[in-house]
């Protein structure tokens, strides 16, 4: 067995270029390369693969199945191919059918085909010895880390983290998963999406009862879901699921408005805190990546596929069907059956259910650290005299917010009547 990876500058420098999600893999690699004889390539798989058999006297190509549509055109004439599972927690999710004979389009009776699958036995990393190839550093890429604070790559990191989390976590994952502060999420996406961990032993691992455990499951199953839906749909990569909706909304392609939600200088605190915490760590927390989501394209009526373009270049753990499935959702142009006003999310009631205590927004937010409680949802509501005292005058410390919420929820209905 001969192990590789071929750098394909199509995906380093393609629609969803991230010098972050790069520096992610080469720290994997790294790890990889420390206990596998690892070759490295770089150019067109289609070319140098072969090659590379070539030399190593190989006649087939193993690999794990892939959805993506970008993943799905590739072809390799001189050799033969060899799919295997890991992807994703069942073995094959395109074969995924309802009782029809269709895809899924909606989540909860997948749910209920999926945790009645078959799942395959768990089975261990082989045992290889050998030089490793020297793997490139990020600028040898043409690429630059754009994020300060970012979780390591690798195996390792990524095995230590699920057995830290399914040990202390998963137990409460049900009744603090939403809550921003405290982060009683598995923060294993990004692990997922490199393989560091494989989803079908994350699953076999979770206790075997449990409201936090059946929580996290559903959340694998959503993962899953979204595979799905972008196999059988893959126009989805570009076009809402919604037929109805492909060009007869008229989204707002406001460059200073955008400029100013991805810096998070929105004037709304929960907005701005997870959009910061996005540029500072390449991850965000998921309830806040709905309330970003949401104002993006509901508050400013900005194109989701903006958004998603965005996430996919900072995010450590952009995968293109999951993140496209989620932008989607939160835009009401998906898999998603809910009406669009029950998508329309109020950043400051929002911030008063998950962040209550404020400690996640002033986490991110450094300007609003000595804001009273009463205020800090709304702090433009301040008094004068109190934005004085807490050293943070709207307007000037703080921007002042971008939209009145209400008015704009009003028009993201009409932008949705049709």
């Amino acid at each position: 067995m001969v192990p590789f990876f071929c750098f394909d500058d199509r995906l380093l420098h393609g629609r969803h270029a991230s010098g972050p999600r790069t520096q992610f893999l080469l720290e994997c690699l790294q790890d990889l390369a420390s206990s596998v004889p690892l070759v490295i390539l770089r150019g067109r798989p289609e070319e140098e693969i072969p090659k590379l058999a070539r030399r190593r006297g190989a006649d087939e190509l193993h690999f794990t199945a892939d959805v993506s549509p970008f993943a799905r055109r590739r072809r390799l004439s001189d050799l033969d191919c060899v799919g295997h599972p890991g992807l994703n927690v069942v073995d094959d999710v395109r074969s995924i059918e309802t009782q029809g004979g269709k895809p899924y389009t909606v989540y909860s009776p997948f749910l209920r085909t999926w945790k009645e699958l078959p799942r395959r036995e768990v089975i261990g990393k082989p045992g290889m010895s050998g030089e490793a190839d020297e793997i490139p550093a990020l600028a040898d890429l043409g690429l630059e880390q754009e994020v300060s604070d970012p979780r390591p790559g690798g195996e390792k990191a990524g095995r230590k983290r699920m057995h830290d989390w399914i040990r202390d976590g998963v137990d409460e994952y049900d009744r603090r998963h939403d809550q921003l502060a405290a982060d009683r999420t598995s923060r294993l996406s990004s692990y997922l999406h490199f393989g560091c961990v494989s989803p079908r032993e994350l699953e076999s691992l979770l206790p075997a009862d449990g409201e936090g455990s059946i929580a996290f499951r559903r959340q694998l199953c959503w993962r899953d879901f979204y595979h799905h839906v972008l196999y059988h749909f893959p126009g989805n990569a570009r076009s809402e699921f919604q037929e109805r909706y492909r060009g007869s909304i008229r989204w707002s392609y406001a460059e200073e408005a955008f400029e100013r939600w991805t810096q998070g200088q929105t004037g709304f605190p929960l907005v701005d805190a997870g959009m910061r915490q996005l540029g500072r760590e390449g991850w965000m927390h998921n309830r806040a990546r709905l309330v970003v989501g949401s104002f993006l394209t509901k508050d400013l009526g900005i194109d989701w596929r903006w958004g998603e373009r965005w996430f996919m270049r900072l995010l450590i753990d952009g995968d293109e069907a999951n993140n496209n499935g989620n932008w989607q959702w939160i835009a009401s142009v998906g898999v998603d059956p809910q009406p669009a006003y029950r998508r329309i999310y109020n950043p400051a009631r929002h911030m008063e259910r998950f962040d209550a205590d404020g400690d996640y927004v002033r986490r991110h937010v450094p300007e609003l650290r000595e804001v009273p409680d009463r205020y800090l949802a709304e702090p433009w509501e301040m008094p004068r005299e109190v934005q004085e005292e807490a050293g943070c005058v709207i307007g000037s410390d703080y921007p002042k917010p971008m939209v009145d919420h209400k008015a704009a929820r009003q028009e993201a209905l009409e932008r949705y009547r049709l």
